[in-house]
């Protein structure tokens, strides 16, 4: 992946985002024998899961401490950029959930995924999508901009069309692809999440500067993203898929 990932951004959400990914892999519909590759696996959580339902797994990650977190669990995990994928036509599935929206050339990841699967092959995944986390991404733009920065985002969040248009030039046929909200609480608090999740944009600031940062796009996003008791949630919008590879 262009973008390498916060290394402690799976490690810290891990639970909560092998909660979100439950839809995507009934979407996936996995059978017992299924040579499947988990792309963007993080830690492992949904990959194990896949294992545990008999399929025959490989995880890939940029990042090798959450490749290392894979192995620990057992699985065949290996590090390896999800834009410049290494395999030829041996995979049943290519299933990905939460991680192609930091990656920022998606072209070069359908490629990769076409060229991994086997003919009549299928793509599933789950994706930030347009809109996604709109409130959040306003708030950061706007902070940086008072700080004479441009609003350089590590997340590519693509419409429903959009991205049905990248797969169809690249020889799918798509089953299904659904842009829907869904907003969803947070386990903490946002200034968690966005030291989690907005890392990359916090590394642009010297360090005496980053807890100030966080308090003011906090307090921008009180008003909207507060619950009456104090809890927060994101506004997420996701991208859900089912694409078949030509037969």
């Amino acid at each position: 992946m262009g973008q390498r990932w916060d290394p402690q951004a799976y490690a810290a959400n891990a639970r909560f985002v092998a909660e979100l990914g439950e839809p995507v892999v009934a979407l996936l519909a996995p059978r017992p024998g299924e040579r499947i590759l988990d792309l963007g696996c993080g830690d492992g959580a949904l990959t194990e899961k896949l294992a545990a339902l008999g399929c025959s797994v490989v995880g890939v990650d940029a990042s090798p401490e959450q490749i290392a977190a894979a192995r620990a669990r057992g699985l065949d995990a290996r590090v390896m950029d999800g834009q410049r994928l290494a395999f030829a036509q041996e995979f049943d599935a290519v299933f990905s959930n939460a991680a192609l929206h930091w990656m920022k050339d998606p072209d070069a990841v359908i490629a990769g995924v076409a060229h991994a699967l086997k003919p009549g092959g299928r793509f599933v995944g789950e994706m930030g999508g347009a809109g996604n986390i709109r409130g959040i991404v306003l708030a950061l733009t706007a902070a940086l901009a008072r700080r004479g920065l441009a609003p350089e985002l590590p997340w590519y969040f693509p419409s429903a069309e959009e991205y049905r248009a990248k797969l169809e030039a690249a020889g799918f046929a798509v089953e299904e692809i659904a842009l829907f909200p869904r907003p969803t609480p947070l386990p903490g608090d946002i200034a968690e999440w966005l030291q989690t999740f907005a890392g990359a944009t916090l590394a642009r600031l010297p360090e005496p500067e980053r807890a100030p940062f966080i308090g003011e796009v906090r307090a921008a996003l009180a008003p909207h993203l507060r619950q009456p008791d104090g809890s927060w949630s994101v506004d997420y919008v996701r991208l859900r898929f089912r694409a078949a590879k030509a037969g």
